[in-house]
């Protein structure tokens, strides 16, 4: 399964992160996934199919628009 991702999004993640937060924003796209906890800021990288079988849903889809 491919899951279209940008830099921007915000994420849920199967399990929890031990700070408590589900949510994880997305930072680097590429052949790997880089994600940032929206609760204690830890970052991780996993790969492209790692994160298709953790991720649960969409919190917030980046639009793309400059601000």
């Amino acid at each position: 399964m491919v899951v279209e991702v940008s830099p921007g999004d915000v994420v849920t993640l199967k399990k929890v992160h031990p700070c408590g937060s589900y949510e994880w924003e997305v930072v680097r796209v590429g052949a790997d996934i880089g994600l940032k906890c929206q609760k204690c800021q830890h970052r991780i990288l996993i790969t492209r199919g790692v994160f298709a079988r953790k991720i649960k849903g969409f919190v917030k889809k980046n639009t793309g628009e400059l601000r």
